[in-house]
């Protein structure tokens, strides 16, 4: 039943009518519950609250898939927009992003300079930068270009994915490099031949990596909604004491907002991703079909006034 409800999830999220659909009629309902709104600045005063309740946040401009050198461009520009908007407004906020939204299928000499431009601005203000994992497809081609920034920037990290069999090899590899790791299950419909297609052993793995990026003594980011897993990390850190100031705990805007108000009374560093934009549509999709328990967060959460 699980496999059948990612998969219909995963496929209304590649619908461009829904799409189009949830662009002109559904931002006004998801603003406010699921994204910040239509845009950064719209998305200041919600970053705000969340950061007085101590709560930190990533924002994500939301789209992907760029076939347009001008598009990656204008999705550069916003980006390094964010970034000023978060310096000049001290936001305790980094910035998350995605290759193909700067032109990774265009061109690879594309992405680099604008995400040169980017980092440049991170630098100057001290804002991190996630470059976000995308498909297994894409997975080499973002590994590489993160190993290639982060030998000239401090203020990069990125994504690896529990779901795909490479990525323990991969955590590996990376060591060298000192990464500050977001950690996540994956999110993205791929063939048995690349990942592990039973959730049992993607759990598994994911402790693994957990367990991994912690005793290396790297700055982990754990962004999971299941209980199990947090209490797995919980006791990981307790048993090798490893300090709260070594990882966080990271959730969707919009749900389990009181489990995230719980972690921080509790002393963890808990951080909320946040974003904003119209492309919203197959985001939400695909974190339907993360985990089942997301479709009853996220409802509640949009119904809530």
């Amino acid at each position: 039943m699980e496999a059948i409800t990612r998969d219909f999830f995963l496929f209304l999220s590649k619908s461009n009518i829904l799409n189009r659909l949830a662009q002109n009629w559904g931002s006004q309902i998801a603003t406010g519950k699921i994204i910040g709104g239509k845009n950064f600045e719209a998305s200041i005063p919600m970053i705000r609250k969340l950061n007085e309740q101590g709560l930190t946040v990533t924002v994500d401009h939301l789209g992907e898939f760029v076939d347009s050198r001008e598009v990656a461009r204008e999705r550069t520009q916003e980006c390094i927009r964010a970034i000023q908007w978060i310096a000049q407004e001290k936001l305790h906020s980094h910035v998350s992003l995605k290759m193909t939204s700067l032109g990774l299928d265009i061109d690879l000499d594309l992405v680099r300079d604008n995400m040169s431009s980017i980092l440049e601005c991170a630098e100057q203000h001290e804002v991190m930068v996630t470059i976000d994992m995308e498909d297994e497809a894409r997975c080499q081609k973002t590994l590489d270009l993160f190993k290639e920034f982060k030998q000239r920037y401090h203020y990069i990290s990125t994504v690896l994915q529990a779901y795909l069999y490479r990525t323990e090899q991969d955590l590996e590899e990376l060591n060298q490099y000192a990464p500050f790791l977001r950690l996540v299950k994956g999110a993205y419909k791929e063939s048995s031949k690349v990942a592990f297609p039973e959730k049992e052993d993607v759990d598994e793995n994911y402790k693994k990596l957990i367990k991994k990026q912690l005793l290396s003594g790297h700055y982990t980011a754990i962004a999971t909604h299941d209980d199990k897993m947090i209490d797995f990390t919980k006791k990981l850190a307790e048993e090798h004491q490893i300090g709260k100031d070594r990882f966080e705990f990271q959730m969707l805007y919009g749900m389990r907002n009181k489990t995230q108000l719980e972690l921080v009374k509790q002393g963890y560093n808990m951080r909320v991703y946040l974003p904003y934009g119209n492309d919203w549509y197959g985001y939400f999709m695909r974190r339907l079909a993360e985990r089942p328990a997301n479709i009853a967060f996220a409802f509640k959460g949009m119904l809530k006034k």
